[in-house]
């Protein structure tokens, strides 16, 4: 019997079989306005020659999936003959879903999965779980962590001790993203986390070469530029205009104040902690005789954690916050974006996995409620 892992994200799908590697496609549709409407699905993304009008049609909305239409298409896609031509008579599923899920989700999951797809048997996780999974497997000797997800929709902070989640201590915070395709680019290329926002802002309002925050980014024009850059500094010309012909993006504070609301929200009038505020104040409300445990164990997971200097700016607030006498460390997986999909991987293969799911046999005979009993959501 085969297992697929679907680390099913707002803004990413991580697939693959748990014996081979993972792929990471976007789980959405696009329309471009220049295709006369035409929508593209997951990585048919590469097929359309100018993206620039694209905008993204997703299942999820504020972090849970609410347009099935939608998030069929993604999956028959995925499961269909172009990617993994699952055989459902064959394969069970992994598959993750958020914190605090509403139940009318997930009652709709469990029968598109097994009345419309007819897997043979589902285990349905937070991906936290499986973070939690993974960590614990490859640190055998430690047995709290606190599993830190900055993703496309939310930042979950999910203490985890012997696997098992302290529910008292999660805490939830929202992003609301709207963007192009474009402009996602833009950010993923040329944002990172400031260790010092005033020192930085400073330098940002400099003129000339003494200003080092500054970088100018060539947009695409879907003909000779496919892709996005930020220009060489030697070749930038800091007074005047280009004389290429490009499409130039000049961007400043810009770089930092954009990744700066994971940190400080109240800056957009958000009125919620920043990471490392809500880090700690998780880890305080359990037990003090564990608190040490989940200060030595920070896992980050999801896209937001690859920005240049987000590791060290969490350590460093941490730091500050925590009882001198306590040590703190923060890691950063080598990919913290398949992270949670490897914990899938392994916990198929745990002794007892079997245990875990929940089987065709078992949700015909007795429905919703053998779901509701054995996952632990």
């Amino acid at each position: 019997m085969a297992t697929l892992v679907l680390d099913n994200g707002a803004y990413n799908a991580k697939i693959g079989y748990s014996h081979a590697n993972v792929s990471v496609i976007p789980n959405c549709q696009f329309r471009s306005k220049t295709a006369r409407l035409k929508t593209f699905t997951a990585n048919q993304l590469d097929e359309i020659k100018d993206p620039s009008g694209l905008f993204y049609i997703l299942p999820f909305q504020k972090g849970y999936l609410v347009n099935w239409d939608v998030q069929r298409q993604v999956w028959d896609y995925l499961f269909g003959k172009e990617m993994y031509q699952v055989d459902f008579v064959d394969t069970n599923i992994i598959i993750t879903e958020p914190y605090f899920n509403f139940s009318s989700i997930q009652e709709s999951m469990n029968e598109i999965l097994f009345e419309e797809y007819q897997f043979q048997a589902v285990l349905r996780v937070n991906a936290g779980a499986l973070s939690a999974h993974r960590y614990f497997r490859d640190n055998p000797s430690e047995l709290c962590c606190i599993i830190v997800d900055s993703g496309y929709s939310f930042t979950h902070i999910v203490p985890y001790c012997r696997s098992k989640k302290k529910k008292e201590a999660i805490i939830r915070q929202l992003h609301v993203m709207d963007e192009t395709h474009v402009i996602n680019q833009v950010k993923e290329d040329v944002c990172y986390v400031s260790q010092d926002f005033y020192k930085d802002m400073d330098i940002a309002k400099l003129k000339g070469e003494e200003n080092t925050v500054m970088v100018d980014y060539v947009l695409p024009d879907f003909s000779t530029i496919k892709k996005g850059f930020c220009k060489p500094r030697e070749e930038m010309v800091l007074s005047g205009k280009y004389k290429t012909g490009e499409q130039i993006l000049r961007l400043t504070n810009e770089r930092f104040a954009v990744p700066e609301i994971l940190f400080h929200p109240s800056d957009i009038g958000i009125q919620e902690m920043g990471i490392p505020e809500a880090i700690v104040y998780s880890i305080q409300n359990l037990p003090e005789e564990m608190q040490p445990h989940f200060f030595k164990n920070i896992v980050l997971t999801g896209g937001n954690t690859l920005f240049p200097g987000f590791r060290d700016r969490v350590y460093s607030e941490v730091r500050c916050l925590t009882p001198t006498d306590y040590d703190v460390s923060v890691v950063l997986p080598e990919n913290p974006i398949t992270y949670t999909w490897e914990g899938g991987k392994f916990i198929s293969e745990n002794d007892d996995f079997e245990d875990m799911i929940v089987t065709r046999e078992d949700y015909e005979e007795h429905g919703h409620s053998i779901c509701e009993e054995k996952f632990d959501i």
